[in-house]
């Protein structure tokens, strides 16, 4: 113990010696010696921090446009969250109808963006291969939007695989149906992203990313592995950021199931979200029938209207119990 003592003793009478030196009068106050420059290299220079990104204008003024597209639609009674109600009936006859109309036409022809369908029936489109959803985000979308809209789409696959009995789930690895959510200020991202997904996308489906009007709020583009095919292995749904959580969440909705088959809109499909008049946001229970008629092992990618109409008339029966 005393030697310890001693050694703090010392260390502070050091201390204290270099405290009087430095006071002293004998220390000089100044000096004409320059001091040795630093050597270059012996301390790094901070890295230059870039300045946050900032949402344009152009984003900005799309996010107010489609908050007052939702508000006034809202207002008339529009983008409904029920399902279809007492005010909606539909009888199987009408279900077989709106399943030809909504899944062997189209709405624009296969690879030329958006030019509309020429009319007339083509073949049953559906994916045979399980479907793995992953979602992708663009710069500017913030971190809490990020995780509602993962989770919104979580919460619909985990649906759209009990009504379909198809294999359609989340991943974190490799996927087959991208989700992607961008803005304004995103877009020249979306057309190098979708070809490095699908490398031999026509070069006419993506020329319209250039400058998507603002009344296509969401698109989606499925795809097969032979041109013009019916089984489908990819899907790429864009889906604008700057809706409000709603109009995200219709998005959602329409362009996954569209994603899954049933490609096309219709004016007299009632209740039903594939009817561009936007009375209903959410997929209504007219349309959870449309997916398991789709989706029964009987109808098969390829197949014509011809071949698929005894089949899903059939099944619209079952369904409905034979209300004609």
């Amino acid at each position: 113990m005393g030697a310890g003592l001693r050694r703090l003793g010392c260390a502070l009478g050091l201390l204290a010696g270099l405290a009087a030196c430095e006071t002293s009068d004998l220390a000089p106050r100044n000096t004409d010696v320059a001091p040795h420059q630093r050597p270059d290299g012996l301390k790094p220079e901070p890295p230059a921090v870039a300045p946050p990104k900032r949402r344009s204008l152009a984003s900005l003024d799309l996010e107010r446009f489609y908050a007052q597209f939702e508000t006034d639609s809202l207002a008339r009674g529009l983008l409904r969250t029920d399902g279809g109600g007492p005010d909606t009936p539909f009888t199987d006859t009408m279900l077989a109808r709106n399943f030809e109309r909504i899944a062997l036409a189209e709405e624009y022809e296969r690879g030329e963006g958006l030019r509309p369908s020429r009319g007339g029936y083509g073949a049953i489109k559906k994916w045979t291969q399980p479907v793995r959803v992953a979602v992708e985000f663009g710069d500017l979308v913030p971190e809490d939007q990020r995780v509602q809209d993962t989770n919104m789409v979580t919460q619909y696959v985990d649906r759209l695989s009990r009504i379909t009995g198809h294999p359609i789930t989340m991943t974190g690895g490799v996927s087959n149906f991208h989700v992607l959510f961008m803005s304004e200020d995103d877009k020249a991202m979306i057309a190098p992203r979708i070809r490095e997904i699908v490398p031999n996308v026509t070069p006419s489906a993506l020329d319209l990313f250039d400058d998507l009007p603002r009344s296509i709020h969401c698109l989606v583009m499925a795809f097969s592995a032979t041109p013009g095919g019916s089984d489908y292995n990819q899907a790429i749904a864009v889906i604008r950021s700057e809706h409000p959580d709603l109009l995200r969440r219709s998005c959602i909705h329409e362009e996954v199931a569209q994603g899954l088959g049933l490609g096309n809109d219709h004016p007299r499909a009632r209740p039903s979200i594939f009817n561009d008049d936007d009375e209903f946001a959410l997929l209504t229970t007219h349309d959870e029938l449309l997916l398991q008629m789709l989706y029964d092992p009987a109808l098969r990618p390829g197949m014509t209207a011809d071949e698929a109409r005894p089949i899903y008339t059939a099944k619209a029966s079952t369904l409905l119990g034979g209300q004609s």
